[in-house]
């Protein structure tokens, strides 16, 4: 109990030191920075984060349609929200548990059914991020070498991934574990490897996350800098799939990390570079977190009690209460 207790503190502590390290280094240029900028483009960036989750939910219902498993577009969006919400004090990506409870409770839907339609999520999620990655550094000149190491991996692990896909079926072995985690393969198989979902996602999947880039660019635009919009993929590129190893809460911390050493290869100041990092991750963080508080109203008080079930879990450990 004490270790996961540790090992939860740890994370929020490292994220916590991370922001504090930049902040306070710059801090009188941040002052300068924020007396200067033009606060439109924060609404404008604030607007366009609300639309990327509007269509994260539309994409998240088609991938339950592929599943068999027919929802509305208010009940997609509010299902991710609440997940990704709890993924901002739940570290390790657990508060994805939540939604897998939410669709069991509400559509009768199997614990092996709502953890693919998250595998299928986040395997477009990351193959698109890397895609974008990759066709940004066409346009970047001198990013470090382990930039082409972060993109490149995901793209090699998600060709295999399909790859295997492809073979699943042809599978049949006797131990049960094994049957358990074919089944799941063969239901993110049936969810994302026809022509029209492949198709589909991937088109919604390139939409969302360059929205998720126009966020940032106007933030950018909120200081009045001049980054190449190749850059600013990259930035978004390199901060995802950082914040994709579950260091911290959320990605706290990392992702900022990320964004402002991407944006200094652009001589971008550290000031300007923090700010715009920590903004641009303050402004989904609480568009996700709203989001989360009317999505939690929406299902009922119920979900509050699953998030805290899923947040013991991670203290004490326990069965899942879904099976």
């Amino acid at each position: 109990m004490y270790r996961k207790i540790s090992a939860i503190v740890l994370s929020t502590l490292v994220a916590v030191a991370i922001i504090a390290f930049m902040l306070v280094r710059v801090w009188d240029d941040l002052l300068l920075a924020l007396e200067h900028a033009d606060w439109i483009y924060l609404v404008a960036a604030t607007a366009i984060c609300i639309a990327a989750w509007w269509l994260r939910g539309f994409r998240y219902k088609k991938i339950l349609a592929g599943l068999d498993i027919r929802v509305g577009l208010c009940f997609s969006t509010a299902c991710i929200f609440v997940s990704q919400t709890a993924n901002l004090i739940i570290p390790a990506r657990l508060g994805d548990l939540v939604r897998v409870f939410i669709l069991k409770h509400e559509n009768d839907a199997t614990i092996s059914e709502g953890i693919s339609s998250i595998v299928v999520e986040r395997v477009f999620d990351i193959i698109t991020i890397a895609l974008l990655g990759a066709v940004s550094l066409l346009f970047v000149i001198d990013a470090p070498d382990w930039f082409y190491t972060v993109i490149i991996l995901p793209l090699v692990a998600g060709a295999v991934f399909f790859g295997f896909l492809l073979f699943v079926g042809k599978l049949s072995p006797k131990n049960r574990y094994l049957k358990i985690i074919l089944t799941m393969l063969e239901q993110v198989r049936q969810a994302s490897l026809t022509h029209h979902s492949m198709v589909v996602l991937t088109t919604e999947s390139i939409v969302i996350w360059m929205l998720d880039v126009a966020v940032c660019f106007f933030v950018v635009m909120m200081f009045g800098e001049s980054i190449p919009f190749a850059l600013i993929v990259l930035a978004i590129v390199i901060g995802n799939l950082v914040k994709a190893v579950p260091l911290t809460p959320g990605g706290v911390g990392t992702y900022e990390l990320a964004l402002a050493l991407t944006f200094s290869l652009a001589g971008v100041s550290p000031a300007v570079a923090t700010l715009i990092a920590v903004i641009d991750h303050l402004i989904k963080n609480l568009v996700t977190l709203a989001g989360g508080i009317v999505s939690i109203y929406y299902f009922g008080g119920w979900v509050v009690d699953t998030m805290k079930s899923a947040f013991r879990k991670e203290l004490v450990g326990g069965n899942d209460p879904g099976t």
